[in-house]
């Protein structure tokens, strides 16, 4: 009787950090451009704890961003490629550029600025975009 033990070894701690980003961190940005505008200081806070709770068990690098961080780079990711593409599906919503006879500072795009009308379009991902940065 041939008996074959094999040795369980724990996997490579960068190994647990990528799974853990392509899982658990791909699932919370996963359309945040769309929902992350209606998260409340609660929700924000929620996650901001169960991520800094990961990060003490080592299921994620203790160099992860903030949650708004993540948030932040997923709405330029996704302004960045509705901008560059001219076929893609929010680019009717972009309003075209106006030329104006003063420059008072560079803007990161050549959209127009639409007026602010509530509060309700904060939560709307074509608003922040366009008023990043403008404040």
């Amino acid at each position: 009787m041939l008996c074959v033990f094999y040795e369980v070894t724990a996997p490579p701690v960068s190994a647990l950090h990528d799974v853990f980003r392509a899982t658990v961190i791909a699932k919370i940005i996963y359309c945040a451009p769309a929902w992350s505008g209606m998260c409340t200081t609660a929700d924000l806070s929620r996650l901001t704890s169960f991520i800094n709770r990961c990060k003490l068990l080592g299921f994620c690098d203790t160099q992860l961003p903030l949650v708004t961080e993540l948030f932040s780079e997923a709405d330029d990711l996704l302004f960045q490629k509705t901008l560059q593409n001219t076929h893609h599906v929010l680019q009717p919503y972009l309003p075209e550029h106006s030329e104006l006879c003063y420059n008072l500072r560079n803007c990161t795009h050549n959209k127009l600025l639409i007026n602010k009308t509530s509060h309700l379009n904060d939560d709307d991902f074509i608003i922040r975009m366009l008023y990043k940065d403008s404040y």
